[in-house]
């Protein structure tokens, strides 16, 4: 049985390059053998398996091989069937998949930037450069995150996610307008607040972002980091590193009342923006929120764009000799439409101009369109089926 390089890398079949990186960012930090002096020799063989399970699986390649032939079949320890799809002799027969596993160091050095966090700050292995000590800054951690190749990218800060929330509004309010006020809250950093220390000291541990670091202390100045420390509790948002100890400025989670003006004649689904009204993170821009109008159900109109729909119940006298109708609109008046038609089961009249506004021409407005709903005698006499049938034969 081969290895299981997606068990190593603690991630399932389907994970993307993302999770890979992340996966192997986080176990080859918390697995290298500099990490690890107290037991080097285990550290050191996790570490190898850690980097050869990246190696294999961030490679597209290598990666249908292995989902296909296991790691015997990657390493030709078993020659798969039509090995000769894969590569090719000389003479064009078929040969067995040749992968030649790349050392743990060269994939870390290759993804880092360098070849060791640890080296310079005691137990590392002979020949390790590890950290010049100008690493300690935002930038260092920020590539870290990054990984290889996104170093440089990473340095801009990134906006968070929009967060959308739903705005229930009745047709009353949207179609005369009004203002909604809604309270959120949210963590602000506040950059004037009291630094709680971590307690840790010289040569202790820290962890940035889940990755592990050991004896921070190489810092020549103070410095401000994304990061949380060993167990203290809770998201700090800044911390401050100093020569010899650490500490750490938390966010603090404010109430605010956010106005929102809902125009006349607003649609389901328009959006308000608060720009950068998410909570406030290091690194991050914060996130937009966005309110997005949902219309409630109203007991006597639809809606249906500009227009409004008004259904009216009546008798089948009252649609053969006609008939007026009364409606109260949405903002209060009585409308009197007499209706001198025959209706029939499909007829519509339409009121010009006493639909919803329209937002864009705030002066115009849709139309109401009612609808009837006749109700038929559910039987008649046999006087009156004479009757109708003299009476609709004669017209």
């Amino acid at each position: 049985m081969g290895l299981d390089y997606y068990r190593i890398l603690e991630v399932d079949r389907s994970a993307k390059e993302d999770d890979l990186k992340k996966a192997y960012r986080k176990l080859a930090m918390k697995w290298h053998p500099d990490k690890n002096p107290n037991s080097n020799k285990e550290a050191e063989a996790k570490f190898k398996k850690i980097s050869e399970a990246y190696d294999v699986l961030s490679d597209p390649q290598r990666r249908a091989v292995y989902d296909q032939y296991g790691e015997e079949g990657l390493k030709g320890q078993v020659s798969p069937p039509g090995a000769g799809g894969f590569s090719g002799g000389s003479d064009g027969g078929p040969t067995t998949f040749r992968f030649n596993p790349r050392s743990a160091d060269d994939i870390f050095s290759e993804f880092f930037g360098f070849s060791s966090p640890f080296g310079d700050l005691g137990g590392s292995r002979a020949g390790g450069p590890g950290f010049p000590r100008g690493m300690f800054s935002e930038d260092f951690f920020t590539s870290l995150r990054g990984g290889v190749g996104e170093a440089s990218s990473s340095n801009l800060p990134r906006k968070g996610a929009p967060i959308e929330r739903a705005l229930a509004c009745s047709l009353d309010d949207l179609y005369k307008g009004t203002s909604k006020k809604m309270k959120i809250s949210r963590d602000v950093i506040d950059h004037t607040g009291m630094l709680t220390d971590t307690g840790k000291g010289e040569g202790q541990e820290a962890v940035f972002d889940d990755i592990l670091i050991s004896r921070y202390v190489y810092c020549s100045e103070n410095r401000e980091l994304t990061g949380s420390f060993g167990d203290d509790a809770g998201p700090p948002i800044l911390v401050l590193v100093r020569i010899g100890t650490c500490a750490v400025r938390r966010a603090t989670t404010t109430q605010e009342i956010l106005t929102i003006e809902i125009k006349p004649g607003w649609k389901k689904g328009t959006k308000i923006t608060f720009p950068e009204k998410g909570n406030e993170q290091r690194g991050i821009i914060p996130s937009d929120l966005i309110f997005i109008i949902d219309e409630k159900p109203h007991l006597v109109f639809k809606r249906d764009g500009n227009d409004l729909i008004y259904t009216q119940k009546i008798s089948l006298v009252e649609a053969l000799t006609g008939y007026t109708v009364q409606v109260t609109s949405l903002d209060g008046r009585t409308l009197t439409v007499p209706v001198n038609s025959i209706i029939s089961p499909a007829f519509e009249e339409v009121v010009k101009g006493e639909g919803m506004p329209i937002p864009k021409e705030p002066s115009k407005r849709g139309n109401l369109r009612i609808k009837f709903n006749i109700k038929f005698p559910t039987r008649l006499t046999s006087e009156q089926k004479t009757g109708m049938k003299r009476l609709l034969s004669s017209s």
